[in-house]
């Protein structure tokens, strides 16, 4: 049997257009709980944003034989998900609001705008639990994520032992994991 997870996006895309049931098995639990977050994160309703997300993956495995992307198989997805959600916000009449504010129309077929706004989204999703943290605990967080001090010179500013610091330290990754997702979460880090 095939290990799916070693192929990268394009593989997968070739053997799930091929009709390999089992690649397209692979896209969705590598995509799934991100693309949930990104609706969530916008739409802020659970049974809105799995319904988006399923809509997606199901448009897609319906159109496997005639789907053509000019972009990466993870911006394909986003988009798909953004265009869901901007019909949303047109039948509920909040586009126009949107509008008002200030977020005049974009791009969405931008492959650069894409990923801006899928980035501006996961460090918002990002920032939003680093407040949820305890005091001392984001305190540590952000002197060694912001200011990138040591856990040595945290201690010494701080005034507690370094093995505090690092309990801190390793406390707050465990807190983002848990609350982000583990893609999430690595892609915060790979970037950080």
């Amino acid at each position: 049997m095939l290990d799916y997870t070693k192929y990268n996006e394009r593989e997968l895309i070739r053997l799930f257009k091929s009709g390999d049931d089992a690649a397209f098995r692979e896209i969705y639990m590598r995509y799934d709980k991100p693309l949930y977050l990104y609706a969530y994160h916008k739409l802020g309703n659970k049974e809105e944003s799995r319904d988006i997300v399923q809509d997606v993956f199901a448009w897609m495995l319906n159109n496997r034989e005639t789907l053509d992307l000019k972009t990466t198989l993870s911006g394909y997805l986003y988009k798909s998900v953004l265009n869901k959600i901007f019909n949303v916000f047109r039948h509920k009449d909040v586009l126009r609001r949107y509008a008002d504010e200030g977020n005049h129309y974009i791009d969405v077929d931008s492959e650069e705008t894409d990923f801006l706004i899928r980035e501006k989204d996961i460090t918002a999703m990002i920032e939003k639990e680093i407040a949820a943290m305890p005091p001392g605990m984001r305190k540590v967080y952000e002197l060694r994520s912001k200011q990138y001090m040591s856990a040595k010179d945290i201690s010494e500013h701080l005034g507690v032992a370094e093995s505090t610091v690092n309990t801190q330290l390793k406390r707050a990754m465990k807190h983002l994991k848990l609350k982000l997702g583990l893609v999430i979460y690595l892609i915060f880090i790979i970037n950080s």
